[in-house]
């Protein structure tokens, strides 16, 4: 689209900026800064009635109002590797000591970021299954709540993530990581609380021992009174008695999504999906040694430095660890 219709574009950009109160030039100057990455300059400038010497004063002058801002965004957003969007990068700078008495607004944020051409990876998954029928016994899914609606007849179930304290819902999963002909398969067990990953295991075949080295290592985090559902899909090694033995010797209950369905285990496709968008795809790895060494780093980047929105700005460590402390 070369041309602007009507000036429908930029006067529906006006219309919001003069909801409270008369538009000022300088308003405007911004905005047919901002469409000017999409529309001709002078269609813009003649739809604003604003003279081209003026607007190259006004983006000046916001240029050197910006700068400040321009260099802390850059700053965050390569710390990250471009793994932050506008709503963490806002976080992330409200905490700095220059914004605590003028906090930025999460709305200039992405603005900046727009004309920056800042945009943080998104993620396009491919999901390794590890179901192979049913190999051994299955079990009911916990995480469903059934809902009955009396008025139309019908009967549905909602999933319920929402947990209240620590060790009470873990969820598991097992994903892939292609390199040229070899494979490596990660392990890990999410909690609920926080999203933290509390234990993992690295292996270059999906084998009952990656499962239970997994599992011994959360053991020790589990406190005598923890009353806990351990959550996975129908994969093969859930299935499996020695697995299901070692559930029930630590008064751990067992669920399961139902067959095929990928949504009922949504934390952890979540995770894998975020995690290979940030530390994977598009990133040249020479060895499994070194995708090793960055899968190790990520995790405990993940669970440690990258904030989460839901957890209020922190860290699921931080998150923990603030929690508790009023305990």
């Amino acid at each position: 689209m070369s041309t602007i219709r009507n000036g429908e574009w930029i006067l529906k950009k006006i219309e919001c900026l003069s909801i409270c109160k008369r538009v000022k030039r300088k308003e405007i100057a911004l905005v047919v800064q901002e469409l000017s990455a999409k529309f001709p300059l002078t269609e813009l400038l003649k739809l604003s009635s604003i003279p081209r010497s003026s607007y190259y004063y006004f983006q000046k002058q916001s240029d050197k109002d910006y700068s400040f801002d321009i260099k802390n965004i850059k700053k965050v957003f390569e710390e990250n590797k471009g793994r932050y969007g506008y709503r963490r990068i806002t976080i992330a700078l409200n905490k700095l000591p220059e914004y605590e008495n003028n906090p930025i607004n999460h709305k200039k944020v992405l603005k900046l970021m727009r004309l920056l051409g800042l945009k943080c990876k998104s993620s396009n998954v491919s999901r390794y299954n590890s179901y192979k029928g049913q190999v051994g016994k299955t079990v009911k899914n916990l995480l469903l709540n059934k809902i009955i609606d009396e008025e139309n007849h019908k009967t549905y179930y909602e999933r319920n993530f929402k947990v209240s304290k620590m060790n009470e819902v873990w969820c598991t999963d097992i994903t892939e990581f292609k390199l040229g002909e070899t494979k490596l398969y990660l392990s890990p067990i999410i909690d609920l609380y926080n999203d933290e990953i509390i234990s993992y295991d690295l292996s270059e075949c999906p084998t009952m021992y990656q499962i239970m080295n997994m599992m011994n290592t959360a053991f020790d985090k589990l406190n005598a009174n923890d009353k806990l559902i351990f959550h996975s899909d129908q994969g093969w090694q859930y299935q499996q008695t020695s697995f299901q033995n070692s559930l029930k010797e630590h008064n751990i209950t067992q669920s399961m999504s139902r067959k095929g369905n990928c949504l009922d285990n949504l934390v952890m496709e979540n995770f894998f999906g975020r995690m290979k968008t940030e530390m994977f795809y598009g990133i040249h790895y020479d060895s499994l040694d070194e995708l090793k060494e960055a899968i190790h780093d990520y995790i405990y980047y993940y669970n440690n430095k990258r904030m989460k929105c839901k957890l209020k700005g922190l860290s699921p460590v931080e998150y923990r660890t603030q929690s508790y402390s009023f305990v």
